[in-house]
């Protein structure tokens, strides 16, 4: 990802006009590193970033519009440009695309899987209960999600004790 940083500010700097250009990244996920690339090239100068729901795209795929944005809403101060992205919608559209396309998201896909806010560890649950930013990087109500606890067996006792109080038993 720094080659790519390097190599968008080279051309910018290089390029005769090249502060007037709009440059613009477009990563291929072969790696897995088209995310990375991305925000590397955002941080060299590029001002545009071609990305796609869901990360779907030719061969391995493209950088995934929520893991950009999400990437740049939660760390304003690392990157030196705002989305305009209503964040609240990302999981909307994520599952509108998935039932478009058939494309299923797997469940530990970041941002949008199914369990990218699901915590069934005990320490886990204990955490999330007593101050949320312990274990979710960001809320999930900013892309259109709500936090869950899994009770299974990993789970300990706050996590339970959680769950009778929703169901009204104190």
């Amino acid at each position: 990802p720094r080659e790519y940083c390097e190599l968008i500010r080279y051309l910018k700097d290089n390029t005769p006009g090249g502060d007037s250009i709009t440059w613009s990244t477009h990563c291929h996920n072969d790696l897995g590193l088209a995310v990375a690339n991305t925000l590397e090239g955002v941080m060299g100068g590029a001002r545009q970033v071609e990305v796609t729901i869901n990360g779907i795209g030719e061969r391995a795929g493209n950088a995934s519009l929520e893991e950009v944005v999400m990437a740049l809403y939660t760390r304003p101060q690392v990157f030196p440009v705002k989305s305009l992205v209503d964040t609240t919608q990302i999981t909307r559209t994520s599952r509108m695309v998935t039932s478009v396309t058939g494309m299923s998201v797997q469940p530990n896909k970041a941002i949008v899987g199914a369990n990218a806010f699901a915590h069934e560890a005990g320490i886990h649950q204990d955490g999330v209960l007593k101050h949320a930013a312990t274990y979710e990087i960001m809320s999930p109500a900013s892309v259109g999600l709500k936090s869950t606890l899994v009770l299974g067996k990993h789970s300990g006792k706050a996590a339970f004790s959680n769950r009778l109080e929703e169901l009204g038993y104190t």
